[in-house]
């Protein structure tokens, strides 16, 4: 697997490192890949279901029809980490500029303290991923690049959610159909 880790600073008030969660990510898309976890496509908005949470970290499960995209945003104090189940996805990342990088199936990238991003499905097949945050999201803020090419904050929300706004499921679907709650914020798995 090919994982950039970006030269930034990459600790946070937790005890996971990005190399830890770089695992986690790669370990879950694993079971992805073996149908463990159920994945749903929507051509309207990117979907997303926890599959696990508790006070140190939140994995989510997310999928990508094409054309669908984030905006250029940050995850305030967490730190991050995707793994591409399949597919392909594009990274639009601020480092002094922005930049662009391909991020394909059983790749991904980690994403240190105050890495802005926008990842985007440019291809025309769906793409799945899976990602984790440590501490567990709280908050994000989004940018615009101005006309000056600097990079600008536009606003900041609370969120416990890597996908504010859409819909996310209040039950976890597993392989054989059953459905089980949703963890808890901060509960353990």
């Amino acid at each position: 697997m090919t994982i950039d880790h970006s030269p930034v600073l990459a600790t946070a008030p937790t005890p996971l490192t990005l190399d830890r969660l770089v695992e986690l990510t790669a370990t879950t898309a694993e079971e992805v890949r073996r149908g463990l976890h159920e994945i749903r496509f929507d051509a309207e908005n990117r979907w997303s279901v926890r599959l696990r949470g508790d006070a140190y970290a939140d994995v989510w499960l997310i999928s990508w029809t094409p054309d669908q995209s984030t905006a250029l945003h940050d995850h305030a104090g967490s730190l991050g980490a995707l793994t591409v189940v399949s597919g392909s996805l594009t990274e639009r990342y601020w480092a002094a500029g922005l930049h662009e990088r391909p991020l394909s199936g059983g790749g991904g990238a980690a994403f240190p303290l105050g890495h802005v991003h926008d990842v985007v499905n440019l291809t025309a097949a769906p793409a799945v991923t899976v990602h984790a945050y440590s501490p567990p999201l709280t908050a994000m803020s989004y940018y615009r690049v101005d006309g000056t090419g600097a990079l600008t904050r536009t606003h900041s929300i609370l969120t416990h959610e890597p996908e504010p706004g859409t819909v996310v499921l209040d039950d976890v679907p597993t392989r054989d159909g059953a459905q089980r709650p949703a963890p808890a914020a901060g509960g353990a798995r």
